[in-house]
């Protein structure tokens, strides 16, 4: 199966959207196809030993749409330029448009204020000069229909093709409100002045379709502003890249630059693409990566990443992957395929789109035809007629979801939390289990120094100074951890003259003609040190998770050194949030049990599996889900791949390089699991605001059509006027985007 992007244009709804997917999901060899009416973009898997690339072009553009292919090599900021000049020029529309209504309006309804006398030339007075009067009016109309002719020509074709959209409502309607008008005029022509004045109604059509240009030009730059986490991610791309030849230096495009050059960055400079440094040392603010604030120390032998900032040393590094294939390209893809995906929850809204127009303009006639058989005019039909297709199109619906979807992923991207997908995006709001692996998510992964305890007469960096100048030799993990410690403290090392490895002892070594013993118990038993109270504390800190070693000299105990994987400073404060939001939390281990409950103990974890093979970590979770619990899993993306992929949610906990983790649904760049709460808490966010959306919706449409349709006129209340209907129509896309943008100011609790 092959998996495509295809630009989308000419969709102006939901039933647009959902026209596409039931025509393409039609064609043999297609196995899904996702239209997103806010991205504009349609997501298609399909075979193409059954179907080409072409076919799928053809058969959308055969119903009214035009389609183009997007690449990895499309640059992601063509789109923004291009919706850009899409919105200056419906604002353009608008105001040439509303130049022309204000007057029309004047003149169509000044005259019917009652008991106001409003200035109008004498050769445009509709008593005397009906004829004038009505010319006039189609003077100042014809420049309104021609800025809107889109409506016309998508709208019409849309109903050849069968499958009417939102265009096909305002064409028919305000087509209807002209062609009577017309016919009016040719009454006032032939003689037949006052009895035909009623049947003006030029000023519906123009007002009709200014207040749609004016409520599409909000939707276009309401649209522009959720994708701003796209082109906020786009302009973190430098332009240019400085190539080093020997010597001398190149200013070069930053997409001339290949894998193996040499490049130089300048303090306060943005790195141009991803590698390895050969030469200075610097602080770089990584924080468009991993949304951590602090800058990170880096020198020679360190990775460097497209877009971060070099803060204050020059660097020179080897380019590894370059534009289009940096971290930062693959965040952007990451980010712009979910803002194009769909969640579940936007089918119902596609599906009741598509039944939604035809529906639509079968109320439209039977309510005009039934209020004529009712015996009222022609004109009074007319408007109900007009006013039902104007106020139900159900643009609303179709931008209710993938708006949410748009600005919630993009938020998520800006707190370094990328979901893949809007299923995604949707499932971790339901997710009722967490499951934790230990290594590396809720402890750091390596291991470091946590406890000195020194004898009575032995002072705390004497007794870590000895230690690390003993371990110096080793390359043992915990041995090193001591050495790094003692060299974050800049404590100067002696070097060993003898080294002696004791497996499953520990170590003998000769430093300073002082014999040094490190290592457990039975070392210190075996050479006749006494360990007196130290044993307690080996027992205590060994009960917490750690490892505890001897040190002693000359046979006399120094004291206790522990090493021990520890958690990360965030993961107590992120366990007890998740317990607080009502979820239950799990620890899933492969070590054994007496270490795993020892960390569970202190990340505040009361449910520990331990002892759990990698191969076992998927039917573990399905024991879970079994029991009717959602589940999410939160791992390193690598050696937790099947049981990410057997949760409900895979959440890939990791440094933020390999962002493309294929098993994870989410992926948390921080390697923090504080995110893991962001990623639930911004789901339910959305979620809750997309069934805003969607009540509101279709609340609005539920309520419209019968008002329209003169539900209140049947009991003596007011007709609803087809440019009341319009604006209406217009403010409630308006408002559901705007309910949308209210998540751009969502931090994580």
């Amino acid at each position: 199966m092959t998996r495509t992007t295809l630009q989308i244009g000419g969709m102006t709804c939901a039933s647009c959207s959902a026209r596409i997917e039931k025509v393409v999901g039609k064609l043999a060899g297609v196995s899904s196809a996702a239209v997103n009416l806010t991205t504009e973009r349609a997501v298609i898997v399909f075979d193409p030993a059954q179907v080409s690339l072409a076919e799928l072009i053809a058969r959308i553009e055969k119903i009214g749409f035009t389609a183009a292919e997007r690449t990895k090599k499309t640059p992601p900021d063509e789109d923004r330029q291009e919706k850009e000049k899409a919105t200056r020029m419906m604002w353009t529309k608008f105001i040439v448009a509303a130049v022309f209504c204000v007057p029309l309006l004047y003149l169509a309804m000044g005259p019917m204020i009652p008991g106001i006398m409003v200035p109008m030339p004498a050769f445009l007075d509709h008593m005397t000069q009906p004829l004038h009067y009505a010319l006039a009016q189609i003077l100042l109309t014809a420049p309104i229909v021609a800025v809107g002719y889109r409506f016309y020509t998508v709208g019409f074709k849309a109903l050849f093709h069968r499958s009417p959209n939102m265009d096909s409502l305002i064409a028919i309607g305000t087509s209807a409100a002209l062609l009577y008008s017309l016919y009016s005029t040719v009454q006032i022509a032939l003689g037949h002045g006052h009895g035909a004045m009623e049947g003006l109604y030029f000023e519906s059509a123009g007002v009709i379709i200014t207040l749609i240009l004016l409520g599409k030009s909000m939707e276009s730059v309401s649209k522009g502003k959720t994708s701003e986490a796209i082109k906020r991610l786009v302009e973190l791309s430098p332009k240019t890249a400085v190539v080093l030849h020997g010597e001398h230096s190149f200013t070069v495009p930053v997409e001339e630059v290949e894998a193996g050059d040499i490049l130089l960055v300048k303090p306060g400079e943005r790195i141009p693409a991803d590698g390895i440094i050969i030469m200075g040392i610097s602080a770089l603010d990584e924080s468009m990566l991993t949304g951590e604030s602090m800058p990170v120390d880096k020198g020679v032998g360190d990775s460097v990443y497209a877009g971060t900032i070099n803060k204050n040393g020059g660097l020179r590094f080897r380019a590894t992957k370059v534009s289009g294939e940096t971290a930062l390209d693959q965040i952007i893809r990451l980010v712009e395929d979910a803002q194009g995906s769909k969640a579940p929850i936007a089918r119902m809204a596609d599906v009741v789109a598509g039944y939604f127009v035809p529906v639509v303009m079968v109320i439209a006639l039977l309510s005009a035809v039934a209020w004529a058989v009712a015996g009222e005019t022609l004109v009074f039909s007319l408007t109900i007629f007009v006013s039902v297709l104007v106020i139900a199109c159900p643009c609303a619906l179709g931008l209710a979801t993938p708006t949410a979807i748009m600005v919630g992923t993009g938020k998520g991207a800006e707190q370094g939390v990328l979901f893949k997908n809007g299923i995604a995006l949707e499932t971790t709001h339901s997710v009722q289990t967490v499951i934790l692996d230990k290594t590396g998510t809720i402890t750091e992964g390596k291991p470091t120094l946590t406890d000195l305890l020194p004898s009575e007469g032995v002072e705390e960096e004497e007794l870590l100074r000895w230690a690390a100048s003993a371990e110096s030799g080793s390359e043992h993990p915990l041995g090193q951890a001591i050495v790094l410690n003692a060299k974050e403290r800049g404590i100067h090392l002696s070097q060993p003259e003898r080294f002696e490895s004791l497996p499953g002892f520990g170590i003998a070594v000769r430093i300073e003609e002082k014999e040094l013993l490190l290592g457990n118990r039975k070392l210190m038993a075996e050479r006749g040190v006494l360990l007196g109270e130290a044993e307690k504390d080996s027992v205590r800190l060994a009960g917490e998770g750690k490892t505890p070693m001897y040190v002693a000299c000359n046979n006399r105990l120094l004291g206790l050194v522990a090493v021990a994987d520890a958690i990360k400073p965030t993961s107590a404060a992120a366990v007890r949030k998740m317990k607080e939001m009502g979820l239950e939390v799990v620890m899933m281990t492969g070590d054994n049990r007496h270490t795993a409950e020892a960390v569970a103990r202190q990340a505040g974890i009361t449910r520990v599996l331990s002892e759990v093979l990698p191969r076992d970590k998927s039917s573990e979770i399905e024991k879970i889900q079994k029991a009717g619990k959602k589940v999410a899993m939160v791992g390193d993306g690598i050696n937790d791949a099947p049981a990410l992929v057997q949760a409900d949610v895979g959440l890939a906990i990791g440094s933020g390089t390999d962002v493309a983790v294929e098993s994870a649904d989410v992926v948390l760049m921080r390697g923090d699991l504080q995110d893991v709460v962001t990623a639930i808490q911004l789901s339910r966010r959305t979620i809750r605001n997309i069934k805003q959306n969607l009540f509101w919706a279709f609340a609005y449409n539920s309520a419209g059509i019968p008002l329209a349709a003169g539900l209140l006129h049947m009991f003596g209340g007011p007709l609803l006027n087809p440019m009341i209907g319009a604006a209406a129509m217009s403010l409630s896309s308006v408002s559901v985007l705007t309910n949308a943008l209210r998540l751009k100011r969502f931090k994580p609790e």
